[in-house]
């Protein structure tokens, strides 16, 4: 709609663009996730309910994941036994007993490690699943402003990024907790229990070797980020350069040179991100990786000195205990960044879902059936602002007779439109009151409204999808012969008829494979399979050459018979038909009556026709 009003998030509330993750320095919790859990706080309560339908799953994994950190510990165990008694004594038996036990173990840890992956997956989809819908279903109730004042691939961000990137919070951080806090706990109480000395060593070298790991796993997180928003960039010039109408707007402005340069610079940038990714604490990792070769030496070491009583296995099983607790340790420190980031995710989330509508369905819908309403509409007193601003519309009285013709003129600005939009319920009324056959709209259930009010408007879309799939959109069930029935009176059957695909031709992305013209009718048929008893053409020829206007217009004619139609004017040539016509000037209406008497009254609507004549010849 040409005259709709767009204003900023933070007149309603709502959530600003997503800042980038990528301007952090090393080491530190993303400052944006910060600022989101303080702008956005999320209550543990409300994060606890997500999983509350899954507390028998949870339960098993926990079960499972200490399971298998425990009998994963044997394993040291059992090599010691065979470098210390089942080798050295040549005892076939023993040593049978041990190797067999080793690949038990070894497999029971690995099943055990699939029940467990498919259980935390299958729960994490599931509460994935949950949000997306509900998220979705949520934005599909918030109001055209909201629309207009958010951009679409935050909207899109939110509900496929932040939704997806909770994956590993469900599936890995949460069951990481676990099994690495009982890694770590068992894996040291197995190490005190083989040599208490050697323990104690441990504790001098891993404490470097955790801090070095920490600080490239940081760094490298941080070059990440800086690769997401940088591909995220590259996303953005993609769909603006490549989609259908970016690329019909850069061959036509010449700035396909332009567009072609960002792309490269930014890929260019990219190829600095991904060789600081892969080179991303190469001298701290050599350096832990020196680290790690000593620890096994001087175990090694320790052993051999004078007076050691301990054994060859021991020594072996110990250093294998020293290995595995490392990164459980990892786990267990990175836990505090893992848990801020989680919490941004749930914010960012909650706050989309916390969002309420400008626009409610009713609590007690009036009961009405769209095929017993006559159509009369009324606007009353009705006062109308965008956010709080001044009036865009001031007092407005106008009714409409049931299966009348009503067309709306005006300049530029005066709130054709938005008169428009307020039957359908696109907005609602600031004060005042619109009617159907005396019932108010916003006491009418939306599905109820969408069946008795339809529209057409300049702006056609289309989805990507074959001319069946649009047309049935309105009615799922018509049949192929209300389909051609449609299109006939559209105007537009035999154009369809002649297409080797006939109704199943796809369309093309916002139906740019079609005219605007043949778009406007495609449109048409599907209003006309809709068949609503009141109906808005909201400009729907302004865009169109005189011939196709001319079939166009044709085809409208023949829609509004026997409807309530209201006709938001641009050309004043297309309205002399009308049974009554409203001038609007400032968002007021100014005058009312017959196209003929308004003409010979001398008044608004006679200088908007001489103003039209006069740039008759010009077009």
């Amino acid at each position: 709609m040409t005259e709709m009003k767009t204003s900023s998030h933070g007149s309603q509330g709502r959530p600003a663009a997503t800042p980038s993750r990528g301007d952090r320095g090393p080491g530190r919790v993303n400052p944006a996730d910060k600022k989101q859990i303080k702008a956005h706080p999320v209550s543990l309560k409300r994060i606890a309910a997500l999983f509350a339908p899954h507390k028998v799953t949870i339960t098993v994994v926990v079960l499972l994941i200490t399971a298998s950190s425990v009998i994963s510990l044997a394993q040291p165990f059992l090599v010691r036994g065979i470098i210390d008694s089942a080798l050295p004594d040549r005892n076939l038996p023993l040593l049978g007993w041990l190797a067999g036990a080793m690949i038990a173990v070894a497999a029971a840890t690995a099943a055990i490690g699939v029940v467990q992956t498919w259980m935390a997956t299958a729960m994490g989809q599931e509460i994935m699943h949950t949000l997306r819908t509900r998220l979705f279903m949520h934005l599909q109730r918030q109001s055209l402003a909201f629309f207009t004042t958010t951009r679409s691939g935050e909207v899109q961000s939110r509900l496929n990024n932040d939704i997806s990137g909770m994956q590993s919070v469900i599936t890995s951080t949460a069951t990481g907790v676990a099994s690495n806090l009982t890694t770590a706990v068992g894996t040291a109480v197995a190490m005190v229990a083989l040599s208490p000395r050697l323990s104690l060593m441990s504790l001098i070298v891993i404490p470097p070797a955790v801090w070095f790991s920490r600080r490239v796993a940081l760094l490298r997180r941080d070059v990440t980020s800086s690769m997401q928003a940088e591909l995220a960039t590259m996303n953005t010039y993609v769909e603006e350069g490549l989609s259908v109408s970016g690329v019909r707007l850069a061959k036509t402005l010449g700035t396909t040179g332009r567009d072609a340069a960002r792309y490269t610079e930014s890929s260019q940038r990219l190829i600095g991100l991904e060789l600081r990714s892969q080179l991303a604490g190469r001298w701290r990792m050599a350096t832990m990786g020196i680290i790690f070769s000593a620890i096994p030496a001087l175990i090694y070491f320790a052993g051999g000195l004078p007076g050691s009583t301990m054994s060859i296995g021991t020594i072996v099983a110990f250093t294998a205990l020293q290995a595995a607790i490392f990164r459980p340790i990892m786990g267990l420190l990175n836990l505090g960044v893992q848990w801020v980031t989680a919490m941004a995710l749930f914010s960012r989330i909650f706050e989309y879902l916390d969002l309420v509508p400008d626009i409610t369905a009713p609590a007690r819908p009036v009961p009405l059936d769209p095929a017993a309403v006559r159509g009369e509409v009324r606007f009353e007193n009705v006062h109308f602002a965008y956010d709080g601003g001044p009036d865009v519309l001031r007092g407005i009285d106008l009714a409409l007779p049931a299966g009348s013709a009503t067309a709306v003129v005006g300049p530029t600005g005066s709130g054709k439109s938005t008169l428009g939009a307020l039957l359908p319920r696109l907005h609602d009324t600031t004060a005042g009151r619109v009617t159907i056959d005396g019932v108010d709209v916003r006491d009418i259930a939306p599905e109820v409204l969408a069946r008795i009010v339809g529209v057409v408007s300049q702006e056609t879309y289309l989805i990507h999808a074959s001319i069946r799939e649009n047309l049935q959109l309105a009615a799922p069930d018509a049949g192929d012969a209300e389909l051609w029935q449609a299109l006939g009176a559209a105007r537009i059957a035999d154009l369809v008829a002649g297409l080797p695909d006939g109704l199943d031709t796809l369309v093309g992305a916002r139906g740019h494979r079609f005219s605007g013209g043949e778009q406007q009718r495609l449109a048409i048929a599907r209003t006309i399979l809709r068949n609503p008893r009141v109906l808005i053409l909201d400009e729907a020829t302004s865009a169109l050459d005189n011939t196709t206007e001319a079939q166009v217009q044709a085809a409208l004619d023949h829609l509004a018979v026997g409807r309530t139609t209201l006709t938001i004017a641009h050309r004043l040539s297309t309205i002399e038909d009308a049974d009554q016509l409203a001038v609007l000037a400032g968002g007021e209406l100014v005058e009312r009556g017959t196209p003929a008497r308004l003409r010979d009254a001398g008044g608004a609507y006679a200088a908007l026709l001489a103003a039209d004549e006069q740039l008759e010849p010009a077009a």
